[in-house]
């Protein structure tokens, strides 16, 4: 296992490179603007552009830039922000925890219920509860996260004002922003649960077990949901590496101060060294939870090896 750990981080380093060139190469010449002028404004005299071009060496040549990035970023610094004057890596740190405990909230609330819907709608397909389920699931599977989120702040916020509409200084600012998240996690959960289930519950193995007499709340939930894990721990992780590369939208709405509305907010500042950090962070995460994904794979199940 440690073999394969350490050669999938090998290979992933040339996939993070090649993301990180296109996004650099990107930002110079595909994408019209010029950060000094964002920066310093329209009416900046010459000199203090020049300036402002050669303390971030946006003076030198594209191909040097791009050299000088990677050697600093394989020290571990991505550079100062053009917007905050500050590290990259100082910005995205502040940034990042708030992301991360959204995504970990998100994600196992609506894994769990997402979990629970599927098993109760696969013991009893074909019933009244089956149908009334997966009719909410579908409903809610279908809502855009936006118009989610903002139906909820004019319900909760606007009508009843019991919850704040922005913010993040209490448990209360992430309730409305975790719910938006978690309900298509739940919707997308349970009709994954529920079909890869009921696939399972028609096997032989089953059939086997239920003539030896074994309680049936044994066999769905030691036998059969154990061995529908495995596209399910596939949708969770890549769930997981897709919001903590930053819930856009829900951290825009609710006012987070997360790595999504982080790198939004570089875009439109045209903040390469942000923006690059932000990239590269996201392709790490991709990776990591990529690996972990395999990983748990094989402890899931054991008919699985990595040589």
């Amino acid at each position: 296992m440690q073999k394969y750990i350490l050669r999938r981080l090998l290979i992933s380093i040339p996939l993070i490179l090649a993301i990180i060139t296109i996004v650099f190469v990107m930002l110079r010449v595909a994408i019209p603007g010029d950060p000094v002028y964002t920066l310093a404004g329209e009416t900046a005299s010459p000199e203090l552009i020049e300036a402002i071009r050669q303390k971030y060496g946006l003076d030198r040549p594209v191909w040097e830039q791009y050299f000088i990035f990677l050697g600093n970023a394989a020290r571990g610094d991505l550079g100062n922000s053009l917007k905050f004057g500050e590290p990259v890596s100082s910005v995205l740190a502040k940034a990042f925890p708030f992301t991360v405990l959204l995504t970990v909230l998100s994600v196992g609330i609506g894994t769990g219920f997402g979990l629970l819907a599927g098993v109760i709608t696969a013991v009893r397909r074909g019933s009244w509860i089956d149908r009334l389920s997966m009719l909410i699931v579908v409903f809610f599977n279908a809502f855009p996260t936006f118009w989610l989120g903002l139906i909820l702040i004019l319900v909760f916020s606007v009508g009843l004002r019991v919850l704040p509409v922005e913010g993040y200084s209490t448990w209360r600012h992430f309730v409305l922003p975790v719910i938006t998240l978690s309900v298509g996690e739940t919707a997308l959960i349970a009709r994954l649960t529920r079909s890869s289930l009921l696939e399972i519950l028609g096997g032989d193995y089953v059939r086997t077990a239920r003539s030896k007499g074994l309680a049936e709340r044994r066999i769905v939930l030691v036998h059969a949901l154990k061995n529908s894990l495995i596209p399910i721990i596939t949708v969770v992780g890549l769930s997981f590496a897709g919001l903590l590369g930053g819930a856009v939208i829900t951290e825009s709405i609710f006012g987070l101060p997360g790595v999504g509305r982080l790198t939004i907010a570089a875009i439109a500042d045209l903040d390469y060294p942000m923006i690059q950090g932000g990239v590269l962070l996201v392709a790490v995460s991709f990776v990591l939870v990529n690996l972990a994904v395999d990983v748990i794979y094989a402890v899931v199940d054991p008919r699985i090896h990595y040589e």
